[in-house]
């Protein structure tokens, strides 16, 4: 059993988080959020982390649920658990890894919210005519013309390369004026990917760094901790796109569009593997989420190419 207390080995499992394995900042909030959470049960068991049993796992699996907690965020919050604890183990702080023969909590099958490509279209439609419309004021806005030329240029380039929010609103400047036909896009883990870009996400990039006036090391430049557009800013802005687009603003989020561009992909013919190199998934496991599409895919292939199909 470790001499330190349980805020220490929470950091040392943070920093080696950092250190080792590049974990972004939000990754890590997240983790000191879920290990808080656990470390204060234990405090209440009078508990120590590093001579917890299985039995100590599952009371606070079962206590999760009593709060009413989905099983979903459960099974995040034991992910969560599991490596702090295989850490103190590794690290000789504990004798054993209590978790090892924990169940994780039954999970129902979650299909992801996904638009139609119609609805992407009027999407990008509507995006595209705010951003002509602002420019070509009789009386323009500068402001409002390039926060219109930014949105499109925003949802283009989600729809077109299916990149994570966070990815996608840190975009470098240089990625705007890039004379190749992708981008290199260092994602979860500091791995990094090739993207392609289409022709159309290319010009409405183009457009939108015309508007930039100022100099600065971001794409997406805003008045933020960050000094770019935030996930929360980018989430709003296109519900308001949505409501304009006859769209419940419910059924959208930068994730769905995210969704989108894999289902799409799928439908119409790409590699499982393939859209799982795109999306920047370490596990194809994480991108069988959608094989749903796929599934109805083979079904209606039969129907329409099976000779005894429809006798």
């Amino acid at each position: 059993m470790s001499a330190l207390g349980p805020q220490d080995l929470m950091h040392a499992y943070l920093d080696m988080l950092a250190a080792e394995r590049g974990a972004a900042a939000n990754t890590l909030e997240a983790y000191r959020r879920d290990l808080d959470d656990y470390l204060a049960h234990l405090a209440g068991k009078r508990i120590d982390p590093g001579a917890v049993e299985a039995a100590g796992i599952r009371a606070y699996l079962a206590e999760l649920e009593a709060r009413g907690l989905k099983s979903t965020s459960a099974a995040r919050r034991l992910s969560c658990v599991r490596g702090f604890h295989r850490f103190l183990y590794a690290e000789g702080m504990a004798e054993a890894d209590p978790t090892a023969p924990v169940s994780g909590p039954k999970r129902g099958r979650g299909l992801p919210k996904v638009l139609s490509v119609a609805e992407v279209d009027r999407l990008l439609t509507v995006a595209k005519e705010a951003a002509a419309k602002a420019a070509s004021a009789e009386t323009p806005n500068p402001a409002e013309a390039a926060r219109a030329g930014r949105m499109h240029c925003l949802i283009e380039l989600l729809y077109a390369t299916g990149l994570r929010v966070s990815e996608l609103v840190a975009l470098p400047r240089a990625a705007g004026s890039t004379k190749e036909r992708f981008l290199v896009v260092r994602g979860k883990g500091g791995r990094e990917r090739l993207v392609p870009l289409t022709e159309v996400a290319r010009q409405a990039m183009a457009a939108h760094l015309a508007t930039l006036t100022a100099p600065g090391p971001w794409l997406f430049p805003a008045d933020s901790e960050t000094g770019h557009l935030t996930r929360q800013a980018f989430a709003r802005d296109l519900k308001a796109v949505a409501a304009a687009a006859g769209i419940r603003t419910d059924r959208i989020s930068p994730h769905v569009l995210r969704h989108a561009f894999a289902s799409h992909l799928l439908q119409n013919g790409a590699d499982l593997r393939v859209v799982q190199e795109l999306l920047g998934h370490a596990d194809i496991s994480t991108t069988q989420i959608y094989t749903h599409v796929l599934d109805e895919r083979l079904k209606q292939m039969v129907r329409d190419l099976h000779p005894l199909a429809s006798a």
